[in-house]
């Protein structure tokens, strides 16, 4: 299915996503009337990884290289866990279409933005955010990105030092350009202590991750032990250049880790492809950090 370039929404119908990237991003419909963003790819990059656990690192860079040897497209991934010192990258840098993975940045932002003003969320803030993250409602974020700006949405990528995140321009939210680098920034700020959000405001976020509906479950959860609890937000969007995106963030505790998961890709010729390669990476780091 084909979607032709629509036209800008007009001033204050904020309810509906015409004029929008936005609108096919959680559908799946190719784009074509959009210029692409085609990311630089790195040339044969290597699976880093580093660990205070002995033979953990080598491990896990064996077994995440073994898992895409056989997979098509460009995937970067990253992998931070607390309770080892553990850390593993492929592609950190590599600037992907975000699609829907952006929707806990515009939360993160919104909440931070409250913070700013000592005032909680509105009841039609929580309605927006719930439907944003746990169904990834497109209208809700188009909402919630037009009423933080650009200048506000910028002002918390500064504060979370998340400097290679680039907002998509003109409300097109899904064309913001991504890093598992920050990614991962954020991951952590929602997972330990911190200075750019509150307790209370990271605990609104993981809330709303562990609530996804379970069509959206797929992804960095997949292959968990039993007992490991989940937050996730996953992204997918097809375009004319690059095929499908497919992106999948994750954090984990539980079985004496403490940890955080990243897998962007793009390149995919379906959205299922995308899905398998994301759950094969996501298998190997669950077996390799349980069984260590």
């Amino acid at each position: 299915m084909t979607l032709r370039r629509p036209r800008r929404a007009r001033p204050g119908r904020t309810g509906r996503t015409r004029g929008l990237v936005a609108a096919t991003l959680g559908a799946g419909i190719l784009l074509t009337g959009v210029a692409a963003a085609t990311p630089a790819a790195a040339a044969a990059p290597a699976v880093g990884c580093t660990s205070a656990k002995t033979g953990l690192a080598a491990k896990l860079k064996k077994d995440i290289t073994a898992a895409l040897a056989t997979r098509k497209g460009t995937v970067a991934v990253g992998l931070y866990d607390r309770s080892t010192n553990t850390t593993c990258t492929l592609r950190a840098s590599t600037a992907f279409d975000s699609a829907s993975v952006v929707k806990v940045t515009v939360l993160s932002a919104l909440l931070w933005d409250a913070q700013k003003h000592d005032r909680a969320l509105t009841s039609r803030e929580k309605t927006l955010a719930t439907a944003m993250i746990t169904k990834s409602d497109n209208a809700s974020t188009s909402t919630l990105w037009k009423q933080l700006g650009l200048t506000r949405i910028r002002a918390f990528l500064a504060a979370a030092k998340m400097t290679q995140t680039k907002p998509g321009a003109n409300n097109y939210w899904g064309l913001t350009q991504i890093t598992v680098t920050d990614e991962q920034k954020l991951l952590k700020l929602l997972t330990a202590r911190n200075t750019v959000l509150t307790d209370t405001s990271r605990a609104y976020v993981n809330k709303l991750m562990a609530q996804v509906v379970p069509s959206q479950r797929w992804g960095t959860p997949y292959g968990r032990p039993a007992g490991v609890s989940w937050h996730v937000k996953n992204g997918w969007l097809s375009r004319a250049t690059n095929g499908w995106r497919v992106h999948s963030v994750g954090t984990f505790k539980g079985g004496g880790h403490d940890y955080t998961i990243t897998v962007l890709t793009h390149g995919n010729s379906t959205m299922s492809y995308g899905i398998t390669t994301i759950q094969g990476v996501a298998k190997v780091i669950h077996r390799d950090l349980a069984a260590s």
